[in-house]
Parts: C-alpha cells; structure tokens; sequence
C-alpha cells in the first residue's frame, strides 16, 4: 500500500483553534507567536480511503504553522525550510508522494523548488482542483437553468495557475470571457498568449467589481486574504464557482443576495469510509470543516496518486497541462471520487435552497423584488487595488 503526506496550515486566526483546540481565548499576540516559534507536526492520520476495486491507500495531514500572510510576508527560503520540514515529517512516517495545501502550493515557483529539494515527489494538487471547479461552474448553471452559451463568464485571478487552466476549459462553453488580475502587464502577456486559441470573445480588467457586475458566471481563483466579491457586485441569478482559501466571497452576499448561487468548488467525496484522526489524539476526529467523506480536490489528488502508484510530481508550476486535468478526472472515477454535494459559506446546498434561488432570482427579474431591496454600491465597499484578486 502506498502512502502520502500533505501540507496543511490554518487560515485565519480563528481558524487555529481548529489545529489545537487548546488555543481557544489565546489573544492574537499569542497565537502569532505561538505561530512564529512552532514546528510542523503531523496533525492528522488519514485511513480507511478505499477504491471500489478493493485499493487502499494512508496517510498524513503534516501542519506547517503558517497562516497566509506569513507565506506572503516571510522571506521566501523561511517558508520552503517550514515546508520541507512538513514533508520530512510525512517522509519519515512512510508517505512516498506529497501534496501542498492552500498557499503552501503558491509559494515561489509554485512547488518546483520544494519538489527539487523534497525526500519525495510532490504535487501541488491543481489538476484536479481544476476539474473539480470547472465541473462545479457547470454543474450551478445546470441546476440555475442557465445557458451557458449565451452567457459572460469571469475568470478571477486568470493568470494563476488554476485561472488560466480553468478559463482554457471553460472558454469553449461561453459567449464572452472576462479575465481579471491585478497585475496588468502579465495579463496582457497572458492574454496575447491565448486570445487566439480562446473560441469565445475575450477581454481583461483589472477591477473585480465591474467585471463581475457584467457576467452570469464567475470563477475565483486568487490567493487574496480579503473578501473581493460583495452583494452588490453580482447579478441577479449569477453563480459563482469559489476555488480560492480563503473564500473570496464575502458572507454578506448569503444574507444579502437570495438569488444568486455561489458554489465551493474544490471538493470531492473520497472512496470507502475514510477517517482523518487527531494524531496527538488519539480517536478523535480532525475537523477538515467539510461534511463527512469529503476532502478538498488538492488533497485528492495526493491521494489518487498514492492509490494509482504516480508516486511523481504531477502537478507543479504556473503552467498547468491541460492533459493532466482530463486524465487526472478520469482517474478520480475510476478510483471511485466523485464531485462533493454543493455546499457554500459552511452550509449544504439541498434541492430546496437550490428551488428557493431559483424562485428568487425569478421573482428579481419579473420585478417583484424592489430593486432598493438590493444594497448599491457605495464608498464602504470600494476595495482597493490591494485587495484585488491576485494573480
């Protein structure tokens, strides 16, 4: 049986209670320290992930103690020793493949560096992130009865590994495809590189909110640590497919905006009756803040990997392969995973709430709902550029 590893590293503040409970009423001040001085650890014991062929595979959850804007932040050699030394952990507990989570996939050179320098093969796990959220965009304009073919679709963060694969994919399904970054050279660079390869009409921005206001469907994909899209951003009925952590929503719009879907677009459900066990405690189950039998598609594909004996780095760099994310699809179901329920904002998206925006959206454009019901753009919400996907 082979074995994997993956990097974790919580995502806010709050979010390290989930790591170590222990730290609940800690101050700020404390955490951030605790942060700086703490060495990775293997925090999770992963077991029980069986293909319907009778495969299995193990392995570990290894937290390198970063938040996001310390992989930001730190010097760049800081966090790659943190992440080897997450890997080593895994390594030595007998994983043959890692996979970098969240911003630890970003870093640098977008994991070639660490897989140089790794014990093992590494992955960043964005193929199937890639499938995963294409598959989900499609599947939220299905179930909102939209016509893709007739639609704008927004890319955020298009010049990012996963956004400039994402909108090869999905350009062949729209009208018109708007590609937003923050830095404007590279996404006319990257623009000029696809413009002719793209079979939809294509245009750039560099502002979220305007580009989003224009489409019915958008993907976020950026490595942003705000909040880019509010309420007043988005059209009546539009979906949104997030593959970004954190979320680049705001949770305003689940008050706000009844009428439109917005989608977490990196989870599958994994095959048999797999467990993610505290190691340091013993029979207790690590919150991953996902429904049972699900886990994010980066973390997936470090498995798949291990179960298909890839034991190699199949995913690493800006330039994805498009290739990868059909094969790397395939081999998600022939090993049994499969496209999670829809969920956003920590909550499942049953067939009723699906009815419920529906009928909402509906109702907006019969004009039953009074447009003042819908916030406006104001001086609050202008974000800066600072605060714009980044790509």
């Amino acid at each position: 049986m082979n074995r994997f590893c993956f990097v974790i590293h919580p995502l806010s503040l709050q979010d390290i209670e989930r790591y170590e409970p222990g730290a609940k009423g800690k101050g700020e001040p404390i955490l951030r320290k605790i942060m700086q001085w703490m060495p990775p650890y293997a925090a999770v014991h992963v077991t029980g992930v069986q293909t319907p062929d009778g495969r299995e595979t193990e392995g570990w959850f290894v937290a390198a103690t970063f938040l996001p804007q310390d992989v930001v932040d730190l010097p760049r050699e800081e966090v790659y020793k943190k992440v080897l030394g997450a890997i080593q952990i895994g390594a030595d507990l007998g994983a043959q493949v890692a996979g970098l989570g969240a911003f630890t996939g970003v870093v640098g050179d977008a994991g070639i560096t660490i897989n140089e320098r790794s014990p093992i093969p590494v992955t960043t796990g964005n193929s199937l992130t890639i499938w995963a959220g294409v598959e989900s965009l499609f599947r939220g304009a299905h179930e909102m009865d939209v016509d893709m073919s007739a639609c704008t679709v927004t890319v955020i963060g298009a010049t990012g590994s996963i956004g400039a694969a994402c909108a090869r994919i999905i350009a062949p399904k729209v009208r018109r495809m708007i590609l937003v970054a923050r830095n404007l050279t590279r996404l006319r660079h990257f623009h000029e590189s696809v413009r002719d390869e793209l079979p939809c009409e294509t245009e750039i921005a560099t502002e979220v909110g305007p580009a989003v206001r224009r489409s019915e469907l958008i993907l976020t994909a950026t490595s942003s640590t705000q909040d880019i899209i509010e309420p007043e951003d988005l059209q009546t009925g539009a979906i949104v497919c997030e593959l970004s952590l954190p979320h680049d929503v705001s949770r305003r719009v689940s008050e706000l905006r009844p009428d439109v879907l917005v989608v977490e677009g990196g989870n599958m459900r994994v095959p048999g009756r797999p467990r993610f066990e505290r190691v340091r405690e013993p029979g207790t189950d690590f919150d991953l803040n996902l429904p049972p039998r699900t886990a994010l598609a980066c973390m997936s594909e470090t498995m798949l990997l291990a179960l298909e004996n890839r034991l190699e780095p199949y995913t690493l760099g800006r330039g994805i392969q498009l290739e990868k994310v059909v094969e790397i699809g395939k081999m998600a179901a022939q090993c049994g995973f499969e496209l999670a329920d829809m969920r956003a904002f920590d909550a499942a998206i049953t067939p009723e709430t699906l009815a419920a925006t529906r009928a909402a959206a509906a109702r907006r454009r019969s004009g039953t709902v009074a447009r003042s019901a819908i916030p406006s753009p104001s001086a609050q919400f202008v974000r800066s550029e600072q605060a714009k996907s980044k790509g």
